[in-house]
């Protein structure tokens, strides 16, 4: 009973904020404006598959440069001494201290034609260089905002892994790149997983990132949603149906991806 009560709050904030938006998600998305049912809003969808692709695609492209970018770092924070762990953990958090919108606009002064670093390659005779309202400056704007996400759960992982276990692998014979991909990396693994999970959903819905730096040449899911509710076309039904799609098509990645994460962090094979 005790225990019930402590879980109480968590189920009703489950409740309140998470299953009465999916329910009225799905009845949107299965109704017309007067609330008849219909599949015409699901089938509108279809007519955005190049949305859906170039919006997987991207977050998919942030989503691998946050792990290559992260996995080291927090792989080098876990061997830190604790004093300086704290340190450069929170050198880490310290751009999530910011306002979203703040660290985005910064990118803008940034990347503009006349901005600080067509400026800089000005000076040797370079540039200046097109990177804002560009698919590759939407990316950047992904990898940095969200690569703290990626790193946390790394590091989480990481520094419960036992040194013991580095020491008798490299003991019977495993080399540096061995104890790395053999032993690392599988109890890594789960989070990996998290990592993964917390850079790709909210990478595949941004739409601040994609008005901001990619000047709206570059719509993406998130976009199309927020037009459909709060744009002109104002349209929820089918904002709703393209949200249950895109929810869909997210559960459907992350149970692909679950099936790479191992069952049993014990196991280890050197």
């Amino acid at each position: 009973m005790k225990k019930k009560l402590i879980a109480s709050p968590y189920l009703v904030w489950m409740v309140v904020f998470i299953v009465v938006p999916i329910i009225m998600v799905g009845y949107f998305a299965f109704t017309d404006p007067e609330g008849r049912f219909t599949l015409d809003y699901i089938a509108e969808v279809g007519q955005y598959t190049n949305i859906f692709v170039r919006s997987i695609w991207l977050a998919a492209i942030a989503t691998v440069i946050c792990l290559i970018i992260g996995y080291p770092c927090a792989f080098i924070l876990s061997k830190m001494s604790k004093r300086h762990q704290g340190t450069m953990l929170m050198i880490v958090m310290l751009p999530m201290w910011m306002n979203f919108l703040l660290r985005t606009y910064a990118w803008m002064t940034l990347l503009g034609n006349n901005g600080i670093i067509n400026t800089l390659l000005g000076y040797i005779g370079l540039g200046p260089y097109k990177m804002l309202n560009t698919q590759g400056a939407v990316v950047l704007g992904m990898v940095y905002n969200y690569l703290p996400y990626m790193i946390l759960p790394l590091f989480s992982v990481m520094v419960k892994i036992d040194n013991m276990l580095l020491e008798a692998a490299q003991d019977l014979g495993c080399n540096s790149k061995k104890v790395l991909f053999k032993v690392v990396f599988p109890l890594s693994l789960p989070g990996v997983m998290s990592g993964i999970t917390m850079v790709f959903v909210p990478a595949i819905s941004t739409f601040i990132i994609s008005r901001m730096l990619g000047g709206g040449s570059n719509l993406l899911i998130g976009d199309l949603i927020e037009m459909q509710f709060l744009g002109n076309s104002y349209n929820p039904n089918l904002g709703a149906g393209i949200s249950l799609v895109l929810m869909v098509i997210i559960l459907f990645i992350m149970t692909i991806m679950n099936q790479f994460d191992s069952s049993d962090e014990d196991r280890v094979l050197v």
